[in-house]
């Protein structure tokens, strides 16, 4: 084979390869110097029942915290989306969290049993809730031997797509009673920042969002399966006992804007706190690009609610 037939044919190989191995979102960036490597956590048997705990560089010489030395780290739960199908994992999220400890901030990026592989309702929800939970043990331990600590007074959780719904219905859960999936949490966030969210679920069965997914998700339509509809839509337990900001794109065609238009309208009607952030032009995947500015208007939301 001639040389330069042979480099043309290297050069697709290693194009198609990068293709294939490209997401939706955007790419990881340079961790500071002194980043610890992720601690991956556990909260069940289960393959995908893990996170990753991300720590900003520093320790006991800085008082165990960052942030200009106030001690104890802000955490920021992120939880990726994907419409809850298995294609999709934590590695949407690693770019968010590795850009948030660039930030000092402490960052759990979540996995989550998803359809096709165990995942559904309830255990999906089940998932996040024991994920989040684990701030108020095995991640506090985890932060020690590294020297930091977590301040679990100063929680965001931050979710895009499906994984907005996830977040918007971890902070709601408190309003939960057993055996509800969720039903009394170990922590309490502070905030919550949907990118994109899917956040009424029966409008969005209804439309047929995500090829069918949400009824995949609840194992039904509406109709068929309004109880299930009731625990797990944000959109049913407005308003959320913590203050909810919805970031979305005018040019999403993945999720609506009226998804998140619609929430804040009902969390506002319901004496709640919740505050649209509509970015003209703005695609659904934008929001979880860290080149992107429009995910730096979502950092400064998050960052907004840690205080």
């Amino acid at each position: 084979m001639p040389r330069r037939t042979a480099l043309s044919v290297l050069t697709a190989l290693a194009g198609g390869v990068l293709a294939a191995c490209s997401g939706p979102g955007g790419a990881v960036p340079s961790a500071r110097p002194g980043t610890p490597a992720p601690t991956t956590l556990r909260y069940g048997p289960d393959p995908a029942q893990y996170a990753r705990l991300h720590l900003p560089p520093g320790g006991p010489a800085d008082g165990g915290g960052a942030r200009g030395g106030e001690g104890a780290l802000p955490v920021v739960v992120v939880l990726h989306g994907g419409y809850w199908r298995a294609q999709y994992g934590l590695e949407l999220g690693t770019p968010l969290a590795v850009d948030l400890t660039d930030n000092d901030v402490a960052a759990l990026n979540v996995e989550y049993r998803r359809l096709s592989t165990g995942g559904g309702f309830p255990t999906t929800l089940d998932d996040v809730a024991a994920a989040v939970d684990l701030l108020a043990g095995p991640a506090i331990q985890a932060a020690r031997r590294a020297g930091r600590r977590l301040d679990l007074q100063r929680v965001v959780l931050l979710g895009h797509s499906a994984g907005g719904q996830l977040a918007a219905w971890a902070a709601s859960r408190a309003r939960l009673q057993p055996p509800a999936p969720g039903a009394g949490p170990r922590v309490v966030p502070r905030g919550v920042v949907s990118q994109a969210g899917v956040l009424d679920l029966v409008a969005a069965a209804d439309q047929g969002l995500g090829a069918g997914a949400v009824v995949d998700f609840l194992g039904g339509p509406p109709t068929a399966q309004a109880a299930r509809y009731a625990v797990a839509s944000p959109m049913a337990l407005v308003p959320a006992p913590c203050p909810v900001v919805c970031v979305h794109g005018t040019a999403d065609v993945t999720v609506p804007p009226d998804q998140s238009r619609r929430y804040v309208d009902a969390a506002l009607a319901a004496h709640g706190q919740a505050r649209l952030r509509l970015l003209d032009g703005v695609d659904h995947f934008r929001l979880i690009d860290p080149a992107d500015p429009a995910w730096l208007v979502v950092r400064d939301e998050v960052m907004g609610l840690l205080g």
